[in-house]
């Protein structure tokens, strides 16, 4: 009894210091020395956003409907999906390898000795056996292969999320750049019928004798530059509707949009919250910092390789003679301890743990320069709207200017009082400063759409987390503490969160409508195809 009190007191502090054991760093998240005053360029309100789904604030349902499409069937979002699972493998297969390891054996044979031999004819032999074998994880090895594995299932987490916020940002700009190619398209052609029939009257007065052939020329001119950007835009549009549809997950096809400029309104000032919040949301330093941990965990396991590795084994199992007594006979069993370690191998395993050191060395570095790249992309996003706006100003009254100047150029012409070339100057300017408003309004929209991805795509609260986790149990009839908080929020199950039940109804109304129309539309372009 007391033999047998030494023996499980053995094992127990033998376990305790197997689990207490590992060497290599203790991960630490990595400091950063970033200004966290505020922004560069950011308004003084700055206030915090707490909105997973900021691409609404432009209130357009056609957008939304587009990025939730994008959301479902997007393939590199479906890769990026299917690393999360890989990475989940990953972590069951590096813990299995804590525990021991369980094998069975079986085997039957027979032996013939020649006739003079002093021993039977023929010998048979028959066993099966159990087997069990465990390295213990002394020096956390295994451990640190573990917790790299979770690190980079994390990783693999703020991966796809930081390839989602990248989607949403590329539907975003993509639709409104077709909006503006649109746009354009339409004062193009809007500009090629009024110079076409301007033509038609510079043709008249030249063939009563009124007006010079160089006029007509001229006319001719113009004519000929608002022509050839109707197709220059009509290319920009099929070449940005191929974009959209490859990032719906679909063939390339027509992506029909129901609006233009001239429903839309620019976004209230955004406030940007502190540069130390940042680092908490977006998905890009979030995944470098897990790298990091990888790394870090990795070192341990390196240095672990340059200690013996204690093995145990055992073996149970039954043997016989003939195959009918096998399991008859009594049981056998045997017990073994060991030791192995590596002698002299020319300093592999210290060059290893170098290695090791300087890969997690690249990965903080990595991760320093994520978060100066962040902040810059900020600065840049809140420079580029604070400019934009001013520039657009000054297109508006540039525009206002060209149209009146363009009406009273021609008005002065017919009534003889000023020359040809008048006209073609104002109108030249009016059809340059209606492309550039709507391009600085393009641009401007595109430039919200980069401020809010910096910004880390924006994100939800955990009250926002916890009350959607609350209504999904309800709707399943389970506990909330059943729910994976992490998955409602990573694979994007967070839907119109914000919505009461009358304006998801609406929506939903909304985007039932908008598909019926499509459908009809693309119809109907197949039956003008054919025709």
């Amino acid at each position: 009894m007391k033999k047998n009190f030494y023996i499980y007191l053995f094992v127990l502090v033998a376990i305790v210091l197997i689990q207490s054991c590992a060497v290599g760093p203790n991960y630490h998240k990595p400091e950063t020395e970033e200004n966290t005053e505020s922004f560069r360029y950011a308004s003084k309100d700055a206030d915090s956003i707490i909105n997973l789904k900021w691409w609404k604030i432009f209130d357009d349902p056609v957008l939304d409907t587009l990025i939730y499409k994008a959301l479902a069937n997007n393939k590199n979002l479906l890769i990026a999906a299917s690393k999360i699972e890989q990475a989940r493998a990953n972590v069951g297969f590096t813990n299995a390898d804590k525990g021991p390891k369980f094998s069975y054996n079986a085997s039957g044979g027979s032996t013939n000795f020649p006739g003079n031999s002093v021993l039977d004819n023929s010998v048979n032999s028959f066993s099966v056996s159990t087997n069990v074998s465990w390295e213990l994880d002394f020096w956390g090895k295994y451990r640190r292969a573990s917790e790299a594995a979770k690190a980079e299932l994390l990783s693999s987490f703020y991966g796809k999320r930081a390839v989602e916020i990248g989607l949403i940002s590329e539907v975003a700009t993509n639709y409104f750049k077709l909006l503006d190619y649109r746009t354009e398209l339409e004062i193009s052609e809007s500009t090629l019928a009024s110079r076409d029939s301007t033509l038609q009257i510079i043709q008249a007065r030249f063939d009563e004798g009124y007006t010079h052939i160089i006029d007509v020329n001229q006319a001719q001119i113009q004519k000929a530059i608002a022509q050839a950007a109707v197709p220059q835009f009509k290319r920009f549009i099929g070449f940005t509707e191929n974009n959209l549809s490859v990032l719906l997950g679909e063939s390339p096809d027509v992506i029909r949009t129901y609006t233009t400029f001239d429903n839309y309104k620019l976004p209230d000032s955004i406030p940007t919250g502190l540069p130390s919040e940042i680092l908490q949301r977006r998905p890009d330093i979030l995944q470098a910092s897990q790298n990091y941990h990888t790394q870090n965990a990795n070192i341990g396991v390196a240095q672990a390789m340059r200690f013996p590795s204690i093995s145990l084994t055992g073996l149970l199992g039954v043997g016989s003679g003939e195959l009918s007594t096998l399991l008859s006979g009594g049981l056998g069993w045997g017990a073994a301890a060991g030791i192995t370690g590596p002698l002299f191998e020319f300093g592999k395993n210290a060059r290893r743990v170098d290695i090791a050191r300087e890969v997690a060395k690249q990965s903080l570095l990595t991760y320093e320069f994520t978060v100066l790249n962040s902040m810059q992309e900020v600065s840049n996003a809140l420079l580029e709207i604070e400019t934009l706006k001013a520039e657009l100003e000054a297109r508006q009254l540039q525009l206002n200017a060209a149209r009146n100047a363009s009406y009273l150029s021609g008005k002065r012409y017919y009534q003889g009082v000023t020359s040809y070339l008048e006209v073609i100057d104002s109108q030249q300017k009016e059809f340059q400063a209606e492309l550039a408003y709507s391009d600085n309004f393009q641009t401007l929209l595109s430039a919200h759409v980069k401020l809010f991805k910096a910004l880390g795509g924006g994100w939800v609260s955990q009250e926002e987390i916890d009350k959607y986790a609350q209504q999904v149990a309800d709707e399943q009839n389970v506990d909330v503490s059943t729910i994976d908080k992490d998955a409602l929020y990573y694979n994007s199950q967070i839907v119109d969160l914000e919505l009461t039940d009358e304006e998801l109804t609406e929506r939903k109304a909304e985007k039932k409508r908008l598909r019926k129309e499509e459908r009809a539309q693309k119809k109907a372009d197949r039956q003008n195809k054919n025709n």
